[in-house]
């Protein structure tokens, strides 16, 4: 019988700062728990290891009744599941969704292609880490991972966030300068995404000394304003004489 290892990952960010308010530690555990009881995972299906998440919804394993719910879009989500490999491609998608979704965030790699590129690991068009990217709280290794592993998993994100320890999606506001390299170093040096991550750090007291860098100063150069998408109508004028 095998015994499950827990490798944590380490955010290498700033340390959080010291909470002054006496009430802190009344308030701040209660919100912990009731976070963690009311969890919404997008259901962003990146690779093969999405087949293993309707049975992990539907009766047998009913992960509902721990209080995680599926939700369509990013803007309500709290957990972004990446299931299964990454193409380069799909990884804009990912990172765009990701700033979308409000924080405390948290990302869930589920499948061994998260975490070393799995089978793809020789391939070129996929991506081998994706915490050079993005924070990741947890991973889930397999190929393909089955829903007992899954719960299991969503468990401990939910033991994390509890405790007060699943604070990694601030890793990405103190050091978003290393994961802008990274991203340009794989899209080229004209990404960009219309999110203010800069502006959020500034809004969450966030801005460390590796938010801003020379990866920034390039995005800053080459940052250019949204378009609206223009669509021209044609219409058809009939003649009022015929």
């Amino acid at each position: 019988m095998t015994t499950k290892k827990v490798i944590p990952i380490q955010a290498q960010g700033t340390p959080a700062r010291e909470r002054t308010n006496p009430w802190a530690k009344v308030f701040d555990p209660f919100i912990d728990f009731c976070r963690s009881r009311s969890l919404f995972f997008l259901h962003y299906c990146t690779g093969c290891g999405a087949v293993e998440l309707p049975p992990t919804m539907t009766s047998r394993f009913d992960i509902e009744r721990m209080g995680f719910q599926a939700m369509a879009t990013p803007l309500q989500a709290d957990i972004l599941l990446v299931t299964g490999y990454v193409a380069t491609k799909t990884l804009k998608r990912i990172i765009l969704t990701y700033e979308q979704m409000p924080a405390p965030k948290y990302v869930i790699g589920i499948c061994s292609c998260t975490v070393n590129g799995g089978m793809y690991w020789q391939s070129y068009a996929t991506v081998k880490k994706l915490n050079e990217y993005l924070p990741v709280d947890l991973y889930i290794a397999g190929c393909m991972p089955r829903p007992e592993a899954i719960v299991h998993g969503l468990q401990d994100l939910m033991d994390n966030i509890k405790g007060g320890r699943a604070e990694t999606w601030k890793d990405y506001f103190h050091r978003y300068d290393h994961y802008l390299g990274n991203q340009q170093a794989l899209f080229g040096d004209r990404w960009q995404t219309p999110t203010d991550v800069i502006g959020e750090a500034r809004r969450y007291g966030l801005l460390g000394d590796q938010t801003l860098g020379e990866h920034t100063a390039l995005l800053e150069q080459i940052e250019e304003p949204l378009q609206a998408h223009r669509s021209e109508i044609f219409t058809t004028h009939r003649d009022p004489h015929r």
